[in-house]
C-alpha cells in the first residue's frame, strides 16, 4: 500500500497539473484554427525537410536546395518549411527568388528561436505544439522533399510515410535527396525491417530517390497534373 506522506508528496502536484489541461484545448484549438485560415489561402504547395545546420556546413545540400526550390516554384507550387535555417531557409530562398509563395512554419523551441529571414509575412505562423503543425504540412502539401537532417526530419518523413501507407491519407510523392544520406537507412529498412516481415516491398513504393532537381520537380507536377487535390484528408 502507498504511503499516505508519499502520496501527498509526489502525486498531488501530478494531479493540479493535469486539472488545466481541458484548459490546453483552447490554446490548440486556436493554433489550428489559425493555421487551417492562413494555409488554405496559400494554393497547391510542396514541403521541404532537412537539417538545421547553417549552410557553411552543408554547402552543397544549402545550394542545391535552393535551386530545387525554384523549380518547383516555376512549376506553379509554393514552398512550406518549418522556417529555420539550413535547408529550410535555402528553400524559403528559392522560393522568393523564384517569384513564389514561401511559408514558414516555425516552432517555438528554447534551443532553437532563429527563424530564417526569407518567410513571406503572410504565410509566417509560430506553433507551440508539434503536432498541430504536423498537421498543416499533411494536410496542405501536394509532396515531400526530404534532405539530409536529424530527427526532427526523420519524424516528419516517416509519420507522411505511416499515415500513406495505412490509407489515412490520400497518396503524394515523398522524395528523398541525397542518395549517399540515405542509403544507410534504406539498407536498413530492407535487409532487417522488411526481412523481419516488419514492412512490405511494396512499401519502398512510396519512396522516391532522386538527386535530380528536375527529376524531382517534373514528377512533383506530373502527380499533381493526376490527382488536382490540394488537401490529403
Amino acid at each position: 500500500m502507498m504511503d499516505d506522506d508519499y502520496a501527498q508528496e509526489h502525486m498531488q502536484p501530478h494531479k493540479i497539473v493535469h486539472t488545466l489541461d481541458s484548459w490546453r484545448l483552447f490554446r490548440i484549438m486556436a493554433e489550428f484554427v489559425d493555421g487551417f485560415e492562413s494555409m488554405t489561402s496559400l494554393g497547391p504547395s510542396v514541403a521541404i525537410f532537412g537539417s538545421t545546420n547553417p549552410h557553411p556546413k552543408t554547402p552543397y545540400y544549402y545550394e542545391l536546395t535552393t535551386k530545387l526550390a525554384q523549380k518547383i516554384v516555376k512549376k506553379g507550387f509554393g514552398i512550406i518549411t518549418g522556417g529555420g535555417p539550413g535547408v529550410m531557409e535555402s528553400a524559403n530562398k528559392g522560393a522568393q527568388m523564384a517569384g513564389g509563395k514561401s511559408c514558414g512554419l516555425c516552432i517555438n523551441l528554447p534551443s532553437e528561436a532563429v527563424q530564417n529571414p526569407y518567410i513571406d509575412p503572410k504565410y509566417k505562423l509560430e506553433f507551440r505544439y508539434f503536432f498541430v503543425r504536423k498537421v498543416m504540412f499533411v494536410r496542405y502539401a501536394q509532396a515531400f522533399v526530404v534532405l539530409p537532417g536529424g530527427f526532427g526530419t526523420l519524424d516528419e518523413m516517416f509519420e507522411a510515410l505511416t499515415l500513406i501507407q495505412t490509407g489515412k491519407i490520400k497518396y503524394f510523392p515523398v522524395y528523398l535527396v541525397g542518395k549517399e544520406y540515405w542509403k544507410g537507412l534504406l539498407d536498413w529498412l530492407r535487409n532487417t525491417v522488411m526481412q523481419n516481415d516488419n514492412i512490405k516491398k511494396v512499401d519502398f513504393d512510396l519512396i522516391h530517390l532522386s538527386d535530380d532537381p528536375d527529376e524531382i520537380a517534373d514528377g512533383i507536377e506530373k502527380h499533381y497534373r493526376q490527382t488536382k487535390s490540394t488537401e490529403n484528408f
